[in-house]
Formats: C-alpha cells, structure tokens, sequence
C-alpha cells in the first residue's frame, strides 16, 4: 500500500470539506461530502484488493467502453437538465455522471490498445484509430454540453498517446491538420454572432456582468486571500454567494480565499505528491497494459487540476469541471478513488525483481 499517495489524496479532500464547512451557515455540503469520501474510501480498498488481471481481456474492455458509450447516449433521453447542461442522472439518493465513468473507460481502453501494438506504435493508423475511440466519448459529452470533462478526455487520449510512443511526425502532422480545419471554420463556416459567443467565453472577463460574471467573481475570490487567507468558514465571496457553485467548480477558489497564497502552495504540493508517486508506482511495473493505464492516471488527474486551476484563475475559459478528490460530488470521488485501488492491486502485485530496478533506469525505457 502507498501510504503516501493515500494521505495525499485524503488531505486533499479534507481541504475541500474544510472549504465547505461554515460557521454561521448550514453545512448540507459538507456533511453529504463526508459521506461521500467514506464510500469512496471503501470502493478503494474493495479495489486494492481484487486481481485485476481479467481487465486486460479484450471483451471486459470492450464491455466497459461501450456500457460509458451508452450510458452517455443515455442521458439525452432520461438525463437531468443543470443549468443548461443534461449531463446526470438523478437517482434516488444522489446523481451519477456519466462523463467520470467514461474518463476511465478511455484510460482501459487506450492502455489495452497500445499495450498490444506497442512495436508498431510508430504508424499513423494508431493515431487515428486511438482518436476515434476518443472521438466517440469526447462528442457525445460535448454534446451535453460538458466542455470541461470533454477538455478532459481530450488529454486523456493526447497524453496516453505521448506516453506509448507515436511518431512526432505524425502527431505533428495531425495537429496541423486539425488547426488548419478551426482556422477554416473560423473564416469560412461560423457567423458573426457564433464568433462573439467563442470570443465571450475564450475571454470571459470582456462580459463580467453576463457570461463573465463567473469567472470575474472567481478571480476576486484568489485574489482576496492574499498571503494567509480570511480563515476557514469565512470566505465572503463563496458564503455570501457572490461565487457560484463554490464547493463544485469554483472550489479551488474558495479555497484560495480563506487559505491564501500559503494554503494553495500546500495544496498544489499534495497534487504534486499525488502524481510523482502514481508516475513512481508505473516506473515499477513491469507490464505494459499496467503501465499505460497507471501512468493515464497521472494524466487524467493532471489535466483536470489544470483545467480547474486555470479556471478558476481566470487564465481558461469557464468549462465547469471539478477538483480531484476535493470537489463536492459523489460520482468524481468515486472513479479517483477506484482509479487509485486499481494502482495499488497492481503495484502490489508487481514482481519483485521489477520492483526492484534503479528508478532511473525504468524512467528511460518508460519514456
């Protein structure tokens, strides 16, 4: 067991329940994150526990993915209508999104991909056949639209294809191509008023009375905390209700606000723990399939910090996605803490001799 990588997610979520508790306020969010941790911490170990060998089985794989295909075509019919977006589920006693389950669906299914072509890996067919795996999930969360976890996706499928090895050419080669096609679509195929609603919400600060006010309200919130923060529970812009949904999308500024310059520099240290010992935990692994998949965690936990940090500092376009392990919500929590069970059976059940390497010498043959 990571007992490091544990208690760094664990802290994480313990900063984001400290963000939702108020002093003067009802605490509905926080006492329902409790909950929700504890459920999370058990789908952990239940997942550290079981052999996951069966996963690497072309038709589990397979299954997975299009049970997320589904469920997202799904939602378009039975799903709930949030602020203008249909992207979950109400149950009974909580709503599921489907775009997390699919985030892990892709990070199975490109590692079960390239972990068999790996000695072909330099053709551009890998490429475009990754991509329409991709392509697949990414359009129909966009559709929703949940440009956030559809932002998220794409990296998945761009990292994992960084880490197997495809050609620089190629990739190259497919990024130009696709810069072209938005260039063209900019000039040729997309109407004023489209062009103003792209250019409001790449630069949401030009409206911060309409489509802006968000993120306008999100950089105050950073910036009031100044070095050590208004303390916990009094956080104006988030308890007053100046920022919206400060313990989902915004929680990072929240949190920045009644913790300061100090507070955000611990928490991006935990991130930073978070993902050198899941990369450490891949450098271990002697099978390509555990690899790939260990190592897309990394990606997937990188880049939906960075979208959320980003958004939250003004520096990207408002998105609406979530903190790992920090943010409230049942249904994020859930597949981070099951994607960090399925690391350790796998780290535990790597061979000694592997685990056993110089690290340094296990990065190389990695990268």
């Amino acid at each position: 067991m990571d007992i490091p990588l544990l208690s760094a997610a664990l802290l994480v979520s313990l900063a984001g329940l400290s963000v939702m508790h108020s002093f003067a306020a009802e605490n509905f969010f926080f006492d329902r994150q409790i909950i929700w941790i504890a459920v999370s911490l058990v789908l952990f170990f239940i997942a550290s526990s079981i052999d996951f060998q069966p996963l690497r089985r072309t038709f589990i794989v397979t299954t997975l993915y299009i049970i997320a295909a589904s469920l997202l075509g799904m939602i378009f019919v039975f799903g709930t209508i949030v602020k203008g977006a249909q992207n979950r589920f109400d149950l009974v006693f909580f709503a599921l999104q489907p775009a997390d389950i699919a985030k892990l669906a892709l990070l199975i299914i490109l590692a079960k991909y390239f972990a068999r072509r790996h000695i072909e890996i330099a053709h551009i067919k890998h490429i475009i056949i990754s991509g329409l795996y991709a392509f697949v999930l990414f359009g129909l969360v966009a559709l929703q639209p949940d440009f956030g976890s559809a932002i998220v996706l794409f990296s998945i499928w761009f990292g994992m294809v960084l880490i197997a090895g495809i050609s620089w050419k190629h990739l190259v080669t497919f990024l130009v191509i696709a810069t072209i096609c938005a260039f063209g679509m900019w000039h040729f195929v997309l109407k004023p008023y489209q062009k103003a609603r792209i250019e409001t919400f790449i630069h949401p600060l030009t409206d911060i009375r309409g489509t802006g006010y968000n993120a306008y309200q999100s950089t105050i919130a950073v910036g009031s905390g100044q070095l050590l923060g208004k303390g916990i529970g009094y956080g104006t812009q988030s308890k007053l209700q100046f920022l919206p949904e400060f313990q989902t999308d915004f929680i990072f500024a929240s949190y920045a606000e009644e913790w300061g310059f100090v507070g955000v520099l611990l928490l991006l240290a935990l991130f930073g723990i978070i993902i050198v010992r899941i990369l450490q935990t891949a450098m271990r692994l002697d099978d390509n399939f555990d690899i790939l998949f260990v190592a897309g965690i990394a990606v997937y936990i990188s880049a939906q910090t960075l979208v959320h940090v980003g958004m939250d500092m003004g520096l990207l376009p408002i998105t609406g996605t979530t903190l790992p392990f920090m943010s409230y919500g049942g249904s994020h929590l859930a597949i981070e803490y099951t994607a960090l069970g399925i690391l350790m059976s796998m780290r535990r059940r790597a061979r000694p001799s592997i685990q056993a390497r110089d690290s340094t010498e296990i990065v190389g043959a990695v990268l």
